[in-house]
């Protein structure tokens, strides 16, 4: 069986769903996992916004703004006046479950409610378009599958035990149709993954149904062995290790959550990225599966705050760094790269919420110096360390630029490199040229 997972965009409209449809109807025994129409979750949040502020003259123009927006949507979608009366019947249903919760207090379980609503009318549509296509196309709650524990992790023996038998119960049925991202908690109520959304659930259905493999469409071919969005001459990549994918994807590949495919990979089941709007494109496949002992990608992570703790007190003393970590650790904030000298660490974070109170406890134990507006150039392949020219050609291609610090040796797929984020599309076009002969 293929799970295949379709965000936002790729059923962002009518034509879009239409697209989707034919896309999945290829022969293949699947769960489809759909994101909220783009756009969708958006307007909810400003629902539950309006709903916390008690306007509710202004919580009933925004449902009628969505509902006149999903009105026109329908007029496209289907053909039959019958399949129309009925869907838009379905959709009246979700406009008066968020009406109804103006009427009494508001809280946080009906803010997970409201969000709730995308990804169900967005599986419902889908659904009925196939139906009325004459596809035999079963939906399955997700709500029905999916709950996450006590801590917000997925409850896989739930998932599998209760998804495998809803389709054993189908026999004859080789399409599913499900929503991302929502899930009950340990509680029974409505939830949401939080992290990764529908790709982390299509994650978890692959794992708990021993899939074939995931794939996840998006609005782009792959990854990129650079950001398109700052380099123009950049190129898909066809193989990735899940370490390398997990990587690239931490420091600012934004095309996959880096928590997204955790339970594919502890399955070994390999994620394919796809691109809705170019399904002929091959993608990106994501596996267990090293592919060369090459530079494969560059990522750039920014919002960065560098901090550099100096004191005697390090000098061939032991528990001083576990004192600065334990800093970090009360004010829940990670750390992203460290580096250190006899006198002095130096590290990184992308959350300076608490940044005064973290500085004054810092001060404690040396004189801290600050750097705001850093970003971490991450290079990204498979055993750089083992093979030797690597970090030659990375200094050189980056000799003019100012280098805040070098992680090398943390792990076999990545050096990381922090540099001040106005020379950042210098580094990255700097390096695509070096690195992979890619000019502009």
């Amino acid at each position: 069986m293929i799970i295949q997972k379709f965000g936002g965009t790729s059923v962002g409209s009518a034509e879009r769903i239409k697209h989707v449809a034919q896309l999945i109807q290829d022969g293949n025994k699947k769960v489809v996992v759909l994101s909220a129409v783009s756009g969708t979750t958006n307007k909810l949040v400003e629902i539950v916004n309006a709903l916390y502020r008690n306007e509710k003259a202004s919580v009933n123009e925004r449902i009628a703004q969505i509902e006149a927006e999903y009105v026109d949507l329908v007029e496209i979608l289907f053909d039959s006046q019958e399949s129309k009366a009925k869907v838009k019947s379905l959709l009246e249903s979700h406009w008066n479950h968020i009406r109804s919760f103006t009427l009494d207090m508001f809280t946080r379980f009906e803010e997970r409610s409201i969000l709730a609503q995308g990804e169900l009318i967005s599986a419902m549509l889908m659904q009925m378009h196939l139906e009325e296509l004459g596809v035999n196309a079963q939906l399955i709650p997700a709500l029905d599958f999916m709950r996450v524990d006590q801590q917000g992790e997925p409850d896989m023996w739930y998932t599998k035990s209760n998804l495998n038998r809803i389709i054993d119960a189908e026999a004859s049925c080789d399409l599913f149709i499900t929503q991302g991202f929502i899930c009950r908690n340990h509680f029974g109520e409505i939830d949401n993954l939080k992290r990764g959304g529908s790709d982390y659930t299509a994650s978890i259905i692959g794992a708990a149904i021993g899939a074939e493999e995931v794939q996840i469409w998006t609005d782009i071919d792959g990854m990129h062995n650079n950001d398109p969005r700052v380099v123009k001459n950049t190129r898909p990549i066809a193989m990735l290790t899940f370490d390398e994918a997990a990587e690239l994807a931490y420091f600012g590949a934004k095309i996959l959550h880096p928590t997204s495919i955790v339970p594919a990979r502890n399955s070994g089941v390999p994620v394919v990225l796809k691109n809705t709007m170019a399904p002929e494109k091959l993608g990106t496949v994501i596996s267990n599966e090293p592919s060369g002992n090459h530079i494969k990608a560059l990522a750039a992570k920014d919002g960065i705050t560098a901090i550099k703790i100096k004191s005697d007190r390090m000098l061939l003393a032991y528990g001083f760094l576990r004192q600065i970590f334990e800093v970090f650790e009360r004010h829940k904030i990670s750390i992203d790269m460290i580096t250190t000298s006899e006198v002095a660490v130096s590290l990184t974070i992308d959350d300076d919420r608490d940044i005064s109170e973290l500085v004054e406890e810092l001060g404690l134990y040396g004189k801290v110096e600050v750097d705001t507006n850093q970003t971490i150039v991450c290079i990204v392949g498979h055993m750089l360390q083992s093979e030797s020219g690597h970090a030659a050609k990375i200094f050189n291609s980056l000799k003019d630029i100012t280098l805040r610090m070098i992680s090398y040796g943390g792990s076999k797929n990545n050096v990381s490199i922090l540099i001040d984020t106005e020379y950042k599309t210098q580094a990255l076009k700097a390096l695509n040229q070096g690195l992979f002969d890619l000019g502009e």
